[in-house]
């Protein structure tokens, strides 16, 4: 398929917009190459006649079809204004501006604004049933060719990775060594020992000189064995 036909970029575009599968963006593609038979181009309905004609001919006149796929009646022309903010049913024309008609194509095919029935109702992540979603638009006329059609643009986008995103590289943060602090560093003992300073100086008042003597020797041996025990964590 001819990705570079007509509006064929922007209604792609549109369906990126609007968050649709690869394979309901090709059966939206085909719908709309088959609606303006084969031009990608929005058109009017009857385009191969004057507009005198389609006044004195159609019921629905002005609201007659337009763009890539044939919004029709006034009734729907206020839905697609009320949904899209544009004035859709005070000017008509307006869906005529392939912008428009795209977001028109796009949204009424998600939202079945044109038979009640979804896109979604026929494809899925886990279906394509091309034929059937024709109904999404007008029954099942000419499904068989349209669905041929959107095989075709499904494999014209998976060839452009339509909605493959580039993976992105999340840097992962440094871990920083873990600083193993020697005991006499510590805050929270430093003030503990000033503690037991205090009751220490207390307790010495009541005992003789001999028992003095010991506990100093313990004290001495505890504290050598601090200095070495943290001298080995910073050669780690």
């Amino acid at each position: 398929m001819n990705m570079d036909l007509g509006d064929t970029r922007l209604i792609v575009d549109a369906c990126k917009n609007a968050g649709c599968l690869r394979n309901q963006a090709a059966y939206i593609l085909a719908t709309a190459y088959w609606e303006t038979a084969r031009t990608m181009k929005p058109v009017v309905e009857a385009f191969w006649l004057s507009e005198n004609w389609r006044q004195n001919n159609l019921r629905y006149y002005p609201w007659h079809g337009r763009g890539y796929v044939q919004l029709t009646w006034k009734e729907n022309y206020r839905r697609a204004q009320e949904r899209l903010g544009i004035p859709f049913a005070e000017d008509p024309k307006l869906a005529m501006v392939p912008e428009h008609a795209a977001k028109i194509l796009v949204t009424g095919c998600v939202e079945g604004w044109f038979t009640g029935k979804k896109l979604a109702d026929y494809i899925t992540l886990k279906k394509s049933d091309f034929f059937n979603a024709r109904r999404v638009v007008n029954g099942r006329d000419k499904a068989d060719q349209i669905a041929a059609l959107a095989r075709d643009y499904d494999r014209a986008l998976e060839a452009e990775s339509y909605g493959v995103a580039d993976a992105k590289s999340i840097p992962i943060p440094e871990a920083k060594p873990k600083i193993h602090k020697p005991l006499t560093e510590s805050k929270e003992l430093i003030g503990g020992v000033a503690g037991l300073v205090a009751a220490f100086s207390a307790f010495l008042e009541q005992v003789d000189g001999n028992t003095v003597a010991l506990i100093l020797g313990a004290l001495a041996l505890g504290f050598i064995a601090n200095r070495l025990y943290a001298r080995r964590q910073g050669a780690r």
